[in-house]
C-alpha cells in the first residue's frame, strides 16, 4: 500500500531567533511580547542579527511548522510535502537545508525580484518574551500558474491538503486554495483550513468565505473563532455554537465538514454535522513558550487523519503535539517522537 501524503501549501519564512538587550527592540520600536509585520524601518535589522549575534535558523510560517511537525509525529508512516515561493538567497538556502532535514518535501517557486521571506524571533529579558517580526516578501510572490507545471505531478498525488489562513493574504493564494480545494473535493481527497488569527477574519472575511466551500476541516482557537462569530453576525458566540454555525456554511459537497477549535488548557470542541464532542486537554509539566502551539495542535492532528485514524485519535495527538511544543523555545521538539498511536 504507498504512503500517504500529507501536504502544505502557504507561506514560508526563515525563523531568525536571537537573545537580544531590551535596548536593541528600542531601535526598532518594538514590544517585548508581539508580533508584527516588518515595514521598511526593521528591513536593515535582519542582516543584523546574522552580523551581531548568535543565532539560530528554523524554517517558519504557520504552514511549514504545521507539516514540519506533523512528519515527526507520523513517525515514517507516510510522507510530509510543502510547497511555497522564496528567493535566490543565501536565506533560501539555508531554508531548503533545514527543510530537507526535517524530512519535507519541498517544492519552492523561487524568483529574483523578492528576498526569502523572514521572521526576526527576539528573546529578550528572563521572561522569554518574544518579539516577531515577520517579513513576508518573496512568499507573496507564489504564482496559481505554479500548480499547473511539473511540481503539480507530485502535490497532486497528496491525501491530505492543508494551508493556513495566512496564505489567503498573498496576491494569488485564493485562488491557489481554491484550485486545490475544487481539486480535493472532486477527487476525494481532503482540504483543511485554519483560522489562523483574528485580523484573517476581519480583513480577509470575503476570501475566506470563498475557500469555506471546499473545507472538509477547519481548524482555530477561541479568540479566532469569536473574531469568526463577531464578522459574520453570529450572536450566540459560545465556542459550540460558532464551531456549529461554521460547520453548517454552504460545502461544495456531500461530506459534512468538521469544525475543531481549541481552547489553551481548557477542552477542545469538534463539531461534525449537527454532533458536538469536547475533548479535556492533558496539563503539561512545565510551560516554556506558547508560541506555535496551535501549529503543533494541527500537525498532531493531521498526522493520524492522513492515516486515517478517528477523530479521538486526531484529536489526541494534536494534544500531545502541542503539550511538546509548549515546553520548548519555539517551534521545535526532540529528535524522537514518543507518541503512541492506537
Amino acid at each position: 500500500m504507498p504512503d500517504k501524503i500529507l501536504c502544505g501549501l502557504g507561506n514560508p519564512l526563515l525563523d531568525i531567533q536571537a537573545s537580544v538587550a531590551p535596548g536593541y527592540l528600542k531601535k526598532y520600536n518594538l514590544e517585548s511580547n508581539n508580533q508584527i509585520l516588518a515595514d521598511e524601518s526593521h528591513v536593515p535589522m535582519y542582516a543584523e542579527l546574522v552580523d551581531w549575534f548568535p543565532v539560530s535558523y528554523l524554517p517558519g510560517g504557520a504552514t511549514m511548522n504545521t507539516i514540519r511537525v506533523a512528519k515527526w509525529m507520523m513517525k515514517g508512516l507516510g510522507r510530509a510535502l510543502y510547497s511555497g515561493a522564496i528567493g535566490k538567497d543565501s536565506f533560501a538556502e539555508t531554508l531548503k537545508e533545514q527543510v530537507a532535514l526535517a524530512g519535507v518535501e519541498a517544492h519552492f517557486h523561487e524568483q529574483v525580484e523578492q528576498p526569502t521571506g523572514t521572521c526576526a524571533c527576539l528573546i529578550s529579558g528572563n521572561s522569554g518574551h518574544r518579539s516577531l517580526v515577520a517579513n513576508i516578501a518573496a512568499a507573496n510572490t507564489y504564482p496559481e500558474s505554479y500548480l499547473s507545471g511539473p511540481a503539480w505531478d507530485s502535490i497532486s498525488q497528496s491525501d491530505v491538503f492543508y494551508s493556513a489562513g495566512f496564505f489567503l493574504t498573498p496576491p494569488e493564494g485564493t485562488k491557489c486554495m481554491e484550485k486545490v480545494g475544487k481539486f480535493a473535493s472532486e477527487n476525494g481527497k481532503l482540504f483543511c483550513m485554519n483560522l489562523s488569527a483574528p485580523f484573517l477574519c476581519q480583513f480577509f472575511k470575503d476570501q475566506m468565505l470563498k475557500i469555506m466551500p471546499y473545507c472538509d476541516f477547519v481548524f482555530g482557537n477561541e479568540t479566532e473563532a469569536a473574531a469568526f462569530a463577531e464578522n459574520n453576525d453570529i450572536e450566540d458566540k459560545s465556542i459550540e455554537n460558532i464551531a456549529r454555525r461554521i460547520a453548517a456554511l454552504p460545502k461544495i459537497n456531500s461530506n459534512p465538514r468538521t469544525v475543531v477549535i481549541t481552547q489553551g488548557a481548557d477542552q477542545t470542541v469538534v463539531v461534525k454535522g449537527g454532533d458536538v464532542k469536547t475533548f479535556p486537554v492533558t496539563k503539561v509539566d512545565s510551560l516554556v513558550d506558547t508560541n506555535g502551539a496551535g501549529d503543533a495542535f494541527v500537525a498532531g492532528f493531521l498526522s493520524q487523519l492522513v492515516n486515517e485514524k478517528s477523530i479521538e485519535d486526531c484529536v489526541e495527538a494534536g494534544h500531545y503535539a502541542a503539550g511538546v511544543i509548549i515546553q520548548h523555545n519555539g517551534c521545535t521538539f526532540p529528535e524522537t517522537c514518543h507518541f503512541k498511536a492506537n
